[in-house]
This record gives C-alpha cells, sequence and structure tokens, in this order.
C-alpha cells in the first residue's frame, strides 16, 4: 500500500479532528509582501495529519482562494493551471449548482457576495475558552501586520450527540483513504467481493495516483500541488421550524407515522439506524456501531423497497444502485469536515429568529468531479435514478412544487417540496501541503 506523508499534508484531511468547536477566518491580503510574511510567522502552527500520542488542545489550518494565490504572489503561470471551476469560484458557478432566489449571491454574506476573501484560517479546538484563546492569539498576530484584514468569522460547534439540526446523526459516513495508516471501517471505502477496501489517495490528494490509476490534474509546479486537495466551503441555514412543519404535515397520512418518513427522507433512522439494514424501526446497537452502520449496499434493493431510491445517503452515495453497476460511482466521493453553527430550536418551539444551520466543509482532488458533480447531478436532479425532476428533500434546490417517491406497493408521494436549506455563502479553497505552504511564503523557493 502506497504511503502519504502525514507530516505534509494539513490536518482534518485525511482523519477528522472531532473537535467540539471551530472558528473560520475569512481574510483579505492588501499586498503580497505583508501576506508572505504572515504566512512565514504562522506556518509552523499549522497543524499537519501525523498522528497524536496525546491529543492537543487545538488545530490551525490554512486555505486560500484563487484570488488570495494571486494576492500572495504565486505566478501567474501557475494561477493558470489551476482548473475553471477553482479559478472562478462558488459565486461564479451558484446558478449551475442551483443557489438561486433566497440562495443566490445577491443574499449571501458580504464578505462572500463581495468577492473578497483571500484566505481562510480556521481553529478547531477542545473546549471554548481553548478556542477564545486561540483566537486571541491568531487575531493578535493578524493585527500586527500591515494590510491583513479579516473581513468575517464563522463559530461552528458539535450538537449533542453529533446530530444536525433537524435531528439526525451526522457525519457517520466517510471514506478511507488508502495510506494513511487507518483501519478500514466497512462500508467506509469500496466494495470488493465480501470485504471493502480504502480509496486510492488521489482521489482526496494531488500528487497520488486515484482509482483510475492515474495522478489527478493538478497545478504546476509538482511543489505546489504536492499533497494539497481543494476545499469546498458553503454556510447552510436550516429552516427547522419549516422542516418540523412539513414533516408533521405529511405524515399525517403516512402509515409509518413521522419518524419512519423522517427516515425515509434521510435513508438513516435519526439514530443514525441505516433504513437499508433495519427498514422497520431504529436499532441503536446499529446505528452507533462504527463497523456496521455503514456495511450495506443497495444491489439487492434496486427498486427502492427498503431504502427509498431518492433518499438523501442513496443520492449522496448510491453505491451499487440501479444505474450505478459500473465501478467509478465512487470517484464522486467526498470527505466531509463540516459541523453546525447556531443554537438548536427547542423542541416544540415555532421558528425564534435565530440563524442556524451547517456550516458544510468537504475535500477531493477535484472540485467539479466531486462536490459540482454531487450537487448539481444526485442532489438538484432525479433523472440519473430515473426518478424525473425530483430533487433530495433534504439538499436540494426545491421551490415547493416537487415531490419525493417513497417506492412501496402502492407507492407514497410526499408532495410539494419547500426549499428547507438556504445558502448563506461560501467559496472554493486550495488547501496546500506544508512545504507548498513555506514556498509559498517565500521561505522555500517559491513556485
Amino acid at each position: 500500500m502506497p504511503h502519504i506523508d502525514r507530516a505534509d499534508i494539513q490536518g482534518n484531511v485525511v482523519r477528522g479532528y472531532r473537535f467540539p468547536v471551530a472558528r473560520h477566518f475569512f481574510i483579505r491580503m492588501g499586498d503580497a509582501t505583508s501576506g508572505r510574511r504572515w504566512l512565514r510567522d504562522t506556518v509552523d502552527f499549522v497543524t499537519n495529519a501525523e498522528l497524536w500520542d496525546e491529543k492537543p488542545g487545538w488545530a490551525l489550518n490554512i486555505a486560500f482562494t484563487h484570488a488570495g494565490l494571486r494576492a500572495v504572489g504565486v505566478q501567474p503561470q501557475s494561477l493558470d493551471s489551476f482548473p475553471a471551476e477553482f479559478q472562478q469560484g462558488m459565486r461564479a458557478r451558484a446558478q449551475m449548482l442551483g443557489d438561486t432566489g433566497g440562495s443566490s449571491p445577491a443574499h449571501w454574506e458580504s464578505h462572500f457576495r463581495d468577492g473578497d476573501i483571500h484566505v481562510m484560517a480556521t481553529l478547531n479546538a477542545s473546549a471554548p475558552d481553548r478556542l477564545a484563546e486561540r483566537c486571541d492569539w491568531f487575531e493578535r498576530i493578524l493585527a500586527g501586520t500591515e494590510t491583513l484584514q479579516i473581513v468575517g468569522r464563522q463559530d461552528a460547534a458539535r450538537l449533542a450527540e453529533s446530530r444536525e439540526h433537524f435531528g439526525y446523526v451526522d457525519g457517520l459516513s466517510q471514506p478511507l483513504v488508502a495510506g494513511d495508516g487507518m483501519p478500514t471501517r466497512r462500508g467506509q471505502g469500496v466494495k470488493e467481493g465480501s470485504g471493502w477496501r480504502a480509496l486510492r489517495a488521489g482521489e482526496f490528494l494531488l500528487g497520488h495516483h486515484d482509482e483510475t490509476g492515474q495522478m489527478p490534474l493538478a497545478p504546476q509546479p509538482t511543489a505546489l500541488a504536492q499533497n494539497g486537495t481543494y476545499l469546498v466551503y458553503r454556510k447552510l441555514h436550516q429552516d427547522v421550524a419549516l422542516f418540523r412543519r412539513f414533516l408533521a404535515d405529511r405524515a399525517r397520512a403516512y402509515a409509518g407515522a413521522e419518524e419512519k418518513l423522517a427516515a425515509a427522507l434521510m435513508g438513516r433512522w435519526r439514530d443514525g439506524t441505516p433504513i437499508e439494514r433495519s427498514p422497520d424501526a431504529a436499532d441503536p446497537s446499529l446505528g452507533f456501531d462504527l463497523q456496521r452502520n455503514n456495511d450495506f449496499t443497495y444491489g439487492e434493493d434496486l427498486d427502492g423497497f427498503r431504502c427509498p431510491v431518492g433518499a438523501h445517503i442513496r443520492r449522496a452515495n448510491p453505491r451499487d444502485a440501479i444505474g450505478f453497476r459500473h465501478k467509478m460511482v465512487h470517484r464522486h466521493r467526498l470527505i466531509r469536515r463540516g459541523m453546525p453553527y447556531g443554537n438548536p430550536l427547542s423542541p416544540g418551539s415555532d421558528d425564534d429568529g435565530v440563524d442556524r444551520g451547517l456550516i458544510f466543509v468537504c475535500l477531493g482532488a477535484s472540485i467539479q468531479r466531486q462536490f459540482e458533480f454531487v450537487q448539481t447531478q444526485w442532489m438538484n436532479d432525479g433523472n440519473i435514478f430515473a426518478l424525473g425532476a425530483d430533487k433530495d428533500v433534504l439538499a436540494g434546490d426545491n421551490d415547493g412544487t416537487g415531490k419525493m417517491t417513497v417506492q412501496g406497493r402502492p407507492p407514497w408521494f410526499v408532495a410539494a417540496v419547500p426549499r428547507l436549506v438556504t445558502t448563506k455563502g461560501g467559496d472554493y479553497f486550495f488547501l496546500p501541503g506544508i512545504r507548498a505552504l513555506r514556498r509559498i511564503s517565500g521561505e522555500l523557493q517559491p513556485p
């Protein structure tokens, strides 16, 4: 198995931190000299992917937009070698992504709307007081620079039982990366015979072979790309009160009642139990068993009678479902590192006006093949699943006119699906390897 150089990979890529709190800083650089000086002063504090003897109290990671790489002085020939989607950024591709109406860039938070972001620095920490301490330290460093300015901040924090605001346990299905030294969990990679294997590192890290046996397309020179990856950041507002009303209303005439309908929408019961393995009731012993809760395929359920074809997790990772019998479905996998933001809405409460939702973060070697494909083809369209124009109920760009089909005899139709999640902003970032960060800073031979 090929070895990957953990010391040169930024942390939180091949293995999640699982810290309870985080803050994202969005930074604008006024000039390249100050930007490189700040990066030289900061790079020693950036967390890499080496295994810990003891978990630290905090971690720092740094990523750049395409405009940020230009602002810090990366050469034009290198800038031009990045893929078009990264060069354009999320705002320019919003229409394609379904970020329209209330989700359009005109309604985004100002730092995303105005294109002011050059750098995203993320601090994760073991406790709120530790996060506050490290954020104070980080802001003091920035205050000592000449032209760097924080244009936005975003806090995030895990909710009880690792749930998201709609009440589902989140983050259960993650692809494992070959060569990272971690044990393979059943269901986390590629099904081969009676077992599973990790995905090749090049699906997520530049400079490594991918599932085709090739090196993924990467910016030049090689030293800039090696062990880097692309990061997609999206702030997604969840309308929890609307979701609760929608679910209760549609479940009134549904034979399985509200919780079973909630499970059908997601493909898991709210405790994480996959309905493909337990279609009639949640099974806590299964939902929390990391060796079993992803150990399933859809090959024996092509009609969707156990797990609906349009369920969220089945769309997000179709495995061997109908229309995906070829071997390359796993080329669209994503590493997800998101976290909720905002306080939970109390049970039984109506909308309290508090902004809450999910900070969606995903990583991959190709923004277009991985994130954009999943969002446009699997979330916002049903054609590839033989579902016509049906969209994903939870993550699709619904407008109140669409439906979801819960297969059965007879089928059940969840009608008039509203938009439950609204995009508040986002962008595409490049997360360089540690040595590449040093080159960008001018400490090593620059790219």
